[in-house]
């Protein structure tokens, strides 16, 4: 049978976007089972839970490989399309490549769905590919109970110029481009649980390319970069801060956070795959005693198509903000830094006078 309009594509999924992610308390354990990767020229490979993986082909030239789907995050076609491409080609940004081109993953239930509904969903992935600058030059289908969507991507980079979450160094400043709150919000809409009407912000966040704060964060000399999806902030920080052998500081107050988003987890609003990081992470986050459980959730909030974490010399910090904001990502801010700590480890408080100044604060 198929359905009328208006469609609602997240009321077909179980789950919706990164946080139908695998947990990583499940998922890391069965990596550590496979074996170790011994070809040299894997630069990057699964041992350090990065974005994505390089290849490298000659000394001059790396090959960035990724691939990132997920059921419906939103309702509308053209806008899951979009997001789930933006999303997919975080990674290849994550690691300080170039997209170059892609190949879209779908599974989709033609037996609830008419095909225009997939017309408009890769109409949505190949505009916003098309602002990437690059092509998707093709993929593959299969029938599913639920609509699946999102792409394959294939990035260049210059081995010696890479960036991974391995290259965080004491002293750094951790920067982020974008808000969180997506996943609450999200899931808010998707429980028709959303007065505030706060899925259009969330939509536009998810569906900005991660482009323009790779470049900004490249030239600033970054050494470790990451992009915060379904491991929400603080498990995408502890992947950096165990690649990296550090341990990381993270200030609450000074973390952008779409507004509406407060009051939604403050009324139970969170998605699983929050719940999931958040158990995950006991393990590996010290909270500061004032810090609430629902701010605990928010910075454990499984995003989708999140903004780029940089950890950035302390020297170039508040003009690599300055520079975002300019960029058009005007929630960029100083979030933390890096020290020499237990390696590892993360410890949540709620501020702290060192990093006080203004470019360094997420505005109001």
């Amino acid at each position: 049978m198929i359905v009328s309009d208006p469609i609602r594509l997240t009321k077909l999924a179980k789950r919706a976007g990164c946080a139908a992610k695998q947990p990583p308390g499940y998922l890391f354990p069965l990596l550590g089972t496979l074996p170790p990767i011994t070809d040299p020229n894997v630069l990057v490979g699964t041992s350090t839970a990065d974005d994505a993986a390089i290849y490298r082909l000659s000394d001059e030239l790396a090959l960035v490989l990724t691939t990132d789907f997920f059921t419906p995050i939103v309702d509308d076609p053209y806008d899951f399309g979009a997001v789930a491409a933006a999303n997919a080609l975080s990674d290849v940004y994550a690691m300080g490549g170039t997209p170059v081109a892609a190949l879209a993953i779908v599974g989709f239930p033609d037996h609830l769905l008419p095909a225009e509904v997939l017309g408009d969903i890769l109409r949505g992935a190949h505009e916003k590919a098309a602002e990437a600058g690059i092509a998707i030059v093709g993929g593959h289908t299969i029938k599913a109970e639920e609509p699946i969507f999102g792409l394959a991507v294939t990035g260049s980079v210059h081995p010696a110029r890479m960036l991974s979450n391995a290259g965080a160094k004491p002293g750094d400043v951790l920067v982020l481009s974008k808000p969180l709150g997506l996943g609450i919000i999200s899931t808010a809409a998707k429980n028709d649980q959303d007065p505030l009407e706060a899925i259009p912000a969330a939509i536009a966040v998810m569906k900005t390319l991660n482009r323009s704060a790779a470049e900004v964060f490249v030239s600033a000399g970054t050494h470790a970069l990451t992009d915060i999806t379904g491991f929400g902030l603080l498990g995408h920080l502890r992947n950096v801060v165990a690649a990296s052998k550090v341990s990381a500081r993270v200030f609450l107050d000074r973390v952008p956070v779409l507004p509406q988003a407060w009051e939604y987890v403050r009324a139970g609003v969170a998605p699983g795959g929050t719940h999931a990081n958040f158990r995950y992470l006991a393990d590996h986050v010290t909270y500061a005693d004032d810090l609430t459980k629902e701010e605990q959730l928010v910075l454990c909030d499984a995003q989708t198509s999140g903004g780029l974490l940089a950890a950035v010399p302390p020297e170039r910090a508040e003009d690599t903000v300055r520079q975002l904001r300019e960029r058009g990502l005007l929630a960029a801010a100083i979030i933390g830094e890096i020290d020499a700590g237990p390696p590892g480890r993360i410890f949540a408080s709620r501020s702290t006078p060192q990093l006080v100044g203004l470019e360094a604060t997420p505005p109001s």
